[in-house]
């Protein structure tokens, strides 16, 4: 699949029904009901509060993929995605894409946690981190998404996430859009036959979207965690991919990342239906940069601050807090951090010169508080997000 295909693809199968961030059962529930026209479609469990948790069975092949998304409730953006890729499976009849029905067989999790997506938390119902129940599988969602990892016996595991916005690929102002990872198999973190199944299909996926997105896809820590789900299908010698959508310049809703993000899942699937994938090619996963923990939202460069009676300069982050209000996500900018911040990058960055900064009152602006707005140099900016 080449990238021009594959926007063809998006711009004309995108589902218009999913937007913005905050995406749960209520929304997918019209579009699952569509889907039963065309696909195999089960109830596989419930959640904590009694919400049903569905699979998608598409194709008949023998390559078996297994893809879960908002097992963190907040994280939204690959749940579009995958809507998407399931109006490309339901209306078009090019060679590509009956070629994966014909070689694979995906079941798609479209939400895992229910619960979390609908309070647009990354915890269930019981404040439990799913991806930290994979030994004690002590929730009913992690008890569905392991009871149907045992029943399919996947060939290959798709872990899709979202990823905050303080990312960046590698140490620099390059902010991470997507990012992925082959997990650790065991605590020393070796490159197996399985890991290097999986870092195979990221190397090809990287190769595509390199040339839309360069510089900005990175690798996420491959610290071994036997409680990650990733993790253990991985130790289970099942090639785990994890994905993760990041942010892309003033996108907070993300859906430029949803766009990049359906490419990498659908060619991903591509690539596994067109090839035996041995691993051999996965060295240049290697030289994918590692994610760094380098970005705020906003920083305020070189203002004067009146700390502890004494003016001084300094740097100021704002981190956006995301906030759930009459079924809307707001985004609250909350002063992060007051410091010398050379070593970190802002998605938007205000030069202060050395002049006063407080806040719309003309008061000094700390770390904790809210900063709808501020003053510097005589002007009032603004930092909602419009």
């Amino acid at each position: 699949m080449t990238s021009i295909f594959l926007k063809t693809l998006y711009d004309s199968h995108k589902e218009t029904r999913l937007k913005n961030r905050y995406v749960h059962q209520e929304h997918i529930h019209p579009l699952i009901e569509n889907l039963k026209n065309h696909f195999e479609i089960e109830g596989i469990g419930i959640s904590v509060l009694g919400e049903p948790i569905h699979s998608i069975k598409i194709g008949t092949g023998p390559k078996k993929i297994l893809l879960w998304s908002q097992m963190h409730g907040n994280e939204s953006t690959t749940t579009k995605a995958l809507f998407d890729i399931c109006n490309v499976f339901v209306k078009d009849s090019s060679v590509s894409i009956q070629q994966i029905l014909k070689n694979c067989t995906l079941v798609i999790v479209p939400i895992l946690n229910p619960d979390g997506a609908k309070r647009y938390t990354r915890l269930n119902a019981n404040d439990i981190d799913l991806n930290r129940d994979a030994k004690n599988l002590s929730q009913p969602e992690s008890q569905v998404l392991r009871g149907l990892f045992d029943e399919i016996k996947p060939d290959y595991c798709f872990n899709l996430h979202g990823q905050r916005t303080i990312f960046g690929a590698g140490n620099n102002a390059n902010s991470a859009i997507l990012s992925f990872l082959s997990p650790a198999q065991d605590e020393t973190c070796a490159v197996t036959e399985t890991r290097k199944k999986a870092m195979e299909v990221i190397v090809a996926t990287n190769n595509l979207l390199h040339t839309q997105i360069p510089n900005q896809i990175g690798i996420y820590d491959d610290a071994y965690n036997g409680n990650c789900v990733g993790d253990t299908f991985q130790s289970l010698n099942c090639p785990t991919i994890l994905f993760e959508a990041g942010h892309f310049k003033n996108d907070y809703n993300r859906e430029v990342t949803r766009f990049y993000m359906f490419q990498a899942i659908l060619f991903s699937i591509d690539y596994i239906s067109k090839n035996k994938v041995d691993g051999v090619a996965y060295e240049a996963y290697l030289g994918i940069p590692q994610n760094c923990k380098n970005h705020f939202d906003i920083i305020i460069r070189d203002a004067k601050m009146l700390i502890s009676n004494e003016y001084a300069i300094f740097d100021v982050a704002v981190q956006y807090q995301e906030v759930l209000k009459d079924n809307k996500i707001e985004f609250i900018p909350m002063v992060e951090k007051i410091g010398d911040l050379k070593t970190y990058f802002g998605h938007k960055e205000i030069f202060a010169d050395g002049e006063e900064l407080t806040n719309e009152n003309h008061q000094n602006v700390v770390e904790g508080i809210v900063l709808e707005s501020l003053i510097l140099k005589g002007v009032k900016y603004s930092t909602k997000l419009v």
